[in-house]
Formats: C-alpha cells, sequence, structure tokens
C-alpha cells in the first residue's frame, strides 16, 4: 500500500492526492500521513463518499497516519472512473454567500460587527434563502459558540440553507471544537459549491 506523505500540506492537497493515489492502476489503497485533525476528517469524508474503507490513529501530538482502502461501492464507480469523470457540475440556480471576515466593510470594527450581523439576519427575512452560506479566514469565527450571528445562523440552517465552515481556517485559528452552527468543510467542496452556483455574493 503506497504511503503519502502530507504533513504541512493545507486543504485541499492531502485529499486530492489521496484521490489521485487510489486511482493508480492496481492501488488497493493508500496510507496518508497528515498532522491536523481537519485533514483526517475530510479523508473521511472523501472515504465515505467514494465507499471507501477508512481507519485512522494518532502517532505523537499533532501526527496522524490515515488508512483508506479501495473499492467498488454498491452500484458505484471505481476509483479510476471517478478520476476520469468530468470536473465541471451543472448549475443549480442557487445562491451562495461567501463571509470571509467577521465583521463587514472598512472603518470601524465595531460597526462592522453590528453590520455583518444584520447582514446575516437580513437573509432570513428572504422568501427564497441562499443555497450555502460559507465562512473562510475571520468570518469562521461566525460560526463558533458565543458569536452574535449563532442565533440566525441557526435560523437559516432551519430554512435549509447550508452552512459551511472553511476546515482549514477553524484550524487556523484554533477554534475547530468551539463550531456552534453547521459542519466543517474544505475548500474541495467549497469550490464545487460555487461552480454549481447560479449567484454568488462574496463579503
Amino acid at each position: 500500500m503506497k504511503t503519502i506523505d502530507m504533513l504541512g500540506q493545507p486543504c485541499p492537497i492531502p485529499v486530492i492526492n489521496a484521490k489521485k493515489a487510489l486511482a493508480e492502476p492496481g492501488a488497493d489503497g493508500v496510507t496518508v500521513l497528515v498532522d491536523n485533525a481537519v485533514a483526517v476528517q475530510n479523508l473521511e469524508k472523501m472515504a465515505a463518499g467514494s465507499g471507501y474503507g477508512f481507519s485512522w490513529k494518532e502517532e505523537g501530538a499533532g501526527r496522524y497516519i490515515v488508512t483508506i482502502v479501495r473499492g467498488k461501492p454498491e452500484g458505484g464507480a471505481t476509483a479510476e472512473e471517478t478520476a476520469q469523470a468530468p470536473a465541471a457540475a451543472p448549475v443549480t440556480g442557487g445562491l451562495v454567500v461567501l463571509i470571509g471576515a467577521d465583521h463587514l466593510g472598512e472603518g470601524s470594527d465595531e460597526l462592522g460587527k453590528m453590520l455583518i450581523k444584520g447582514f446575516i439576519f437580513s437573509f432570513t427575512q428572504l422568501a427564497q434563502p441562499p443555497e450555502a452560506m460559507i465562512f473562510l479566514n475571520g468570518g469562521a469565527r461566525l460560526t463558533t459558540s458565543g458569536a452574535s450571528t449563532v442565533p440566525d445562523l441557526t435560523a437559516l440552517r432551519g430554512m435549509g440553507v447550508s452552512i459551511l465552515t472553511c476546515g482549514t481556517c477553524a484550524n487556523y485559528y484554533g477554534i475547530t471544537d468551539s463550531l456552534a452552527v453547521g459542519a466543517i468543510t474544505d475548500m474541495m467542496d467549497i469550490v464545487n459549491r460555487i461552480s454549481r452556483a447560479g449567484r454568488l455574493i462574496s463579503v
């Protein structure tokens, strides 16, 4: 079984390289070395989505060994078939909102935080809410415990909006365990959602 060293590599490089290794002729699995729990979670999502076997263990502080066993899901596609599939996804027409900071606009930080709260609340009042709201960089703080935006984001999630926080960003700021609403995601999922979106708002 091939081992790939992804220590120090940011999302989504470990997932991309694991997929490439699994797609190699004759590959029955891959062992991936990573250095953060978010990478482990992203690899697990990839494995589950493809019907692969998955296991991991921690070897020392901040070092994880992930094992993914290649197989063909019931009625699904092999790794080679997945690798050869068209990358482009059809446009769904839904609205995707990217939020890259914990405030809106430049100038007063206090005012900016009031504005971002009002901005997010306003989406709860729309007849047709967004398909997804994605939080990047400092925006990741808006989905964590204690953030004033959590009640509105919880309401949006109840309306069917996908609330997603960049895993690399949450890991960078040390707030992964403080997530209060929605789910952690990776850059590959973010890009896929953007590519399918009919409309995009980025603030």
